[in-house]
């Protein structure tokens, strides 16, 4: 009851703040990673798998640039240039895609979540599968092979096929 009062007296609210809300948030900048320890395994398999592919497009258009024959100046200065550039942009675009978008890193977030409530097979159940799978498969083949000799010896036998 007396901080009540020393609150109303002195004109801060209860939560401390003199302003009367709640305290002030921190800055998000464009390039602020977006709940930065949550889906990380995610982020980090998204980027590695996209970053694989930027970097093969910069690859490409480096070997798209090589044929570039201009001043020899302009010419070291496009060539390995341009791929740097395309690189670097594509890979900031992903980097903010994939960490700084409130969508995106939600989205990264409940896959993770989501991927640790699967109820993942064991190796021996994975073996037994197989096992049970390729049986099945080798007596439908052998299955479906003699009714094929059957019918052919049927239509030999009716006169349909000859030899």
């Amino acid at each position: 009851m007396t901080a009540e009062r020393d609150d109303l007296q002195s004109g801060t609210p209860s939560g401390g703040s003199p302003s009367g809300g709640s305290p002030p948030k921190k800055g998000r900048g464009l390039l602020t990673p977006y709940k930065q320890e949550q889906g990380r395994r995610t982020r980090i398999g998204t980027m590695i798998g996209f970053g694989l592919l930027v970097l093969w497009g910069g690859y490409f258009v480096w070997e798209q640039l090589r044929v570039y024959e201009g001043d020899e100046g302009w010419r070291l200065l496009i060539t390995p240039g341009i791929p740097i550039l395309f690189a670097v942009a594509l890979g900031g675009l992903l980097w903010w895609f994939v960490f700084a978008h409130r969508t995106t890193g939600d989205f990264m977030i409940a896959t993770e979540g989501e991927m640790k409530k699967v109820n993942w097979s064991t190796k021996r159940e994975v073996i037994g599968s197989t096992k049970v799978v390729i049986l099945f498969t080798v007596l439908i083949a052998s299955y479906l092979f003699l009714v094929d000799v059957v019918f052919q010896n049927i239509f030999r036998w009716i006169g349909v096929l000859k030899g």
